[in-house]
């Protein structure tokens, strides 16, 4: 196959507190600044910082052929954004090199590629220009765009009064079907609703069908194991691994190397992310049915996910989902408080406080599941996800395999309420 992307030794520093780096205006600020590559600290946002400059990125390699779809994973702050912001040649590299054959479409964050004042035919076009494209090949796939994102209602207005779900997808329509080699999306099609986002996948798979080489960033590992062929994991600014997907989305969660989830209550560590401004995550536990901290649970008994927080500031409305991923890092279900009575139009005063969520007994199978947490507040502006922090292993004790020796297949394994009659 026709190789389209290399990239060799690839690096980024940032100084810490006085340059941002998202740009190459910035980048030469930095240069101009005195600013060198002595960089002392990795990527490691666990770890107090010794210096003020950091590596984002260091000595990334891999390569992508024509017509492949390369999931890229990690956790937040890994550096998967800044990689993408390279290729797209939006920021430069510190070090190394990448060379890139073909017309490339970035879809990174919300607007990207748009003017605010002009309306979503004039940016269409725009986009195009950018692309190289020549005004008649963009008229001939000008239907199909605003078709596919379903704004014909509002081509003509300009897309600063387009909502955030609008944005994306013409956004996403343009990119996709504008002929470009590369397409290279960041998870910006989780502001979309779900089916949208299967739209999305469906016309990224037919996008490679057609050999065209897609770069995906997502932390929905269902969605990059239906699209990726294969996957690069970044650790810490480093690419640990490059390969089959499944494999390389077990080593993300954390399967095939004992992670710190593993244990079965999660507090972060001093220099560790857990929150935001309004509300700090100070522990989570899992509790078995006798209230001990354990994750090894019989799956016939109910067990209970314990969040103890602190509120930062009066007249808080905290909002959580936990999230439930099998050990493919498929997604199972997601619970969040929105239910929990007075719920609605509660604000909570500053404060320490605690979140108990009860899973019923006899719902999961035989196997191994990570938990995720998702932080939100009424405002939506701070939202939070502190990725696979604790690791749960369901077992059977015996009870449930009564009169049958096979295994139970699927995921679920409830215990639904059976009557038997006897005709007469």
């Amino acid at each position: 196959m026709k190789e389209v992307l290399r990239v060799e030794n690839l690096s980024k520093s940032y100084r810490l507190g006085q340059f941002d780096g998202r740009s190459l205006l910035s980048d030469l600020k930095n240069k101009f600044a005195g600013y060198s590559s002595r960089v002392i600290d990795g990527n490691d946002r666990t770890e107090e910082a010794n210096s003020n400059i950091v590596w984002s990125l260091k000595d990334i390699n891999f390569s992508v052929n024509q017509g492949e779809a390369l999931g890229i994973i990690g956790r937040n702050g890994a550096g998967k954004s800044t990689l993408l912001k390279i290729l797209s040649r939006i920021t430069s590299p510190t070090t190394g090199e990448f060379k890139i054959r073909g017309r490339v479409a970035s879809l990174l964050e919300v607007g990207t590629g748009f003017h605010p004042e002009l309306s979503g035919r004039d940016n269409i076009f725009l986009n195009g220009a950018i692309l190289g494209m020549g005004k008649k090949e963009i008229i001939s796939n000008f239907d199909e765009i605003v078709d596919f994102a379903g704004v014909e209602k509002y081509i003509d207005t300009p897309v600063k009064r387009y909502s955030s779900g609008m944005y994306v997808r013409l956004a996403f329509a343009v990119a996709a079907h504008l002929r470009a080699d590369i397409l290279i999306v960041d998870e910006v099609l989780a502001v979309g609703d779900v089916e949208f986002q299967k739209k999305c996948l469906n016309k990224m798979q037919d996008v490679t069908g057609h050999g065209r080489t897609i770069l995906f960033v997502s932390h929905n590992m269902g969605s990059i194991r239906s699209l990726c062929s294969s996957v690069l994991l970044i650790e810490k600014g480093k690419d640990t691994f490059q390969g089959d997907t499944l494999e390389g989305v077990k080593r993300y969660i954390g399967y095939n190397e004992k992670p710190k989830s593993q244990a079965a209550k999660w507090q972060p560590s001093d220099s560790e992310e857990s929150g935001s401004e309004f509300c700090n995550i100070l522990s989570v536990s899992c509790l078995d049915f006798s209230g001990e901290v354990k994750n090894d649970l019989d799956i016939s008994k109910p067990f209970k996910i314990v969040i103890e927080y602190k509120v930062l500031q009066n007249d808080y409305k905290a909002l959580f989902s936990l999230i439930l991923f099998d050990e493919s890092g498929n997604e199972l279900f997601g619970s969040i408080n929105n239910l929990e009575p007075e719920y609605f139009g509660k604000r909570l005063e500053m404060g320490d406080y605690v979140s108990t969520c009860t899973f019923p007994g006899n719902l999961l199978n035989n196997g191994s599941y990570s938990l995720s947490l998702v932080g939100m507040s009424a405002s939506k502006t701070d939202s939070f996800t502190l990725e696979h922090i604790l690791t749960l292993t369901m077992h059977d004790d015996g009870i449930l395999k009564r009169g049958y020796d096979g295994n139970y297949g699927g995921v679920l394994r409830p215990n639904l309420d059976w009557k038997t009659t006897q005709e007469k």
